[in-house]
């Protein structure tokens, strides 16, 4: 399996963003919020968005570095929910980061497998 993080497995489409915060399920994993969604197009791929809040981050290369460790720690990891065989609806994600402290890389990937592992029980 490729490990990459390509345009179609990203969440980028604002009506499906709406939707996945209005109606979405969260699990709080500190520092680390995440929200689902049953895909409701059902694209046959898992969608992910990461964010980090400018109101905790006022610079952008601290929230950049943030997101693109959460981006590599889901794409280095996502094998735990694609190859799945329980899983046959494909979810939309968003990984909000909500610590005021910055962790480490090792940190972040620990709470993301944590996280994914915790929705494939639901």
């Amino acid at each position: 399996m490729r490990q990459t993080l390509p345009k179609n497995e990203r969440l980028s489409r604002k009506k499906l963003i709406k939707v996945l915060f209005e109606k979405g399920l969260s699990q709080k994993l500190y520092p680390i919020r995440l929200i689902y969604l049953p895909h409701p197009e059902n694209s046959g791929t898992h969608q992910a968005l990461f964010s980090v809040s400018k109101k905790n981050y006022k610079r952008a290369v601290d929230r950049n570095r943030l997101k693109r460790q959460m981006r590599e720690a889901y794409r280095l990891n996502k094998h735990i929910i694609t190859c799945n065989q329980e899983l046959k609806v494909p979810f939309l994600l968003a990984y909000i980061y909500i610590g005021k402290e910055k962790l480490s890389y090792g940190q972040i990937e620990e709470k993301i497998i944590i996280s994914l592992h915790r929705l494939l029980k639901s």
